[in-house]
């Protein structure tokens, strides 16, 4: 398959979309992001994978003000892997005290009769400085 521009720039759109719809608190948009049968990889958080859209809502709910404020995406890299669409980008959250913190995203996204879908979705946690590997002082 083939990527035209016009793919390239929904895709973009559709990862962009994401932040926008959780936080303006618009779950109930969920399907506009994700295939029904999405599998979200919350792991590195210790939430373990959710099944579905109603999984996803229902997490998002429960973790209630422990959500961020603001939910920015940046450095989008679009790539055909053996045959799917797969997505890189980065992740930043902006929590009500001010703090942040940097995640990727790892997705795989899938073309449906309503739009391009995430269909499967790792959130991987930035918390060491060059990817966790070793420094050396100068």
């Amino acid at each position: 398959m083939a990527l035209s521009v016009q793919d390239r720039i929904e895709i973009g759109e559709l990862i962009a979309l994401h932040g926008h719809l959780m936080d303006a608190g618009e779950l109930d948009r969920m399907d506009e992001l994700f295939t029904a049968e999405i599998t979200y990889d919350v792991s590195d958080f210790g939430f373990g994978q959710l099944h579905g859209i109603a999984a996803l809502q229902e997490a998002a709910v429960a973790l209630g003000d422990g959500n961020p404020v603001g939910h920015h995406v940046t450095n989008v890299i679009i790539a055909e892997v053996d045959g799917a669409v797969r997505v890189r980008s980065k992740g930043i959250g902006i929590y009500a005290d001010g703090t942040s913190g940097s995640v990727e995203y790892d997705d795989a996204v899938a073309r449906t009769a309503t739009g391009w879908r995430i269909s499967y979705r790792r959130v991987i946690a930035h918390r060491l400085p060059l990817g966790g590997r070793a420094t050396r002082s100068a």
